[in-house]
């Protein structure tokens, strides 16, 4: 499990629509807003700071070719480009949208979807690594992600979301 979290903002108009936008229709440029709201965040800030690594939650290829991009790649290399690391996380089949699913379900979809890539294991080694996504909702992918990085041997897993929605609230 990762050892602390921060959002910059609560999933809730109008940033639910700012980020669906986002996510869904592509925007260029958005990315660069996000990022800048999350580093005005202070406990976002320091995990920031304080990561060896920033590691994108991956989408499945599937998802990236429907998508044409990773939402979360895009805002974590605006965060910090130098130590943005987009190779180390694989997400090795698609799963379905977890979208309407409770955390019990959320988890079981993800199971045995995503791994630390092999041949990168060795920089994850000893590190203290910063998963950024766009959306928190049960922690359910944020958690499948921190547990693969902590079994491959980061020291520490700390998370940043763009947004958290609140905790009875199911949809992304």
């Amino acid at each position: 499990m990762w050892k602390e979290a921060a959002a910059a903002v609560s999933y809730v108009s109008p940033w639910r629509e700012l980020i669906i936008d986002y996510k869904f229709h592509h925007h260029a440029g958005l990315q660069k807003i996000l990022a800048k709201l999350l580093l005005t965040k202070p406990e976002a800030k320091a995990l920031i700071d304080s990561a060896d690594i920033l590691v994108p939650v991956p989408l499945s290829a599937q998802r990236l070719r429907e998508r044409g991009f990773n939402q979360s790649q895009w805002v974590a290399k605006q965060l910090c480009l130098e130590r943005t690391d987009d190779t180390l996380l694989w997400r090795l089949r698609h799963t379905p949208t977890q979208t309407g699913l409770d955390r019990h379900k959320r988890m079981h979809n993800l199971r045995h979807a995503v791994v630390v890539n092999p041949s990168a294991q060795v920089r994850v080694m000893h590190k203290t690594v910063l998963l950024v996504d766009d959306v928190m909702t049960t922690g359910s992918t944020l958690s499948v992600c921190a547990q693969a990085l902590l079994d491959a041997g980061a020291d520490s897993v700390s998370c940043v979301v763009i947004a958290r929605a609140a905790l009875d609230n199911n949809s992304p």
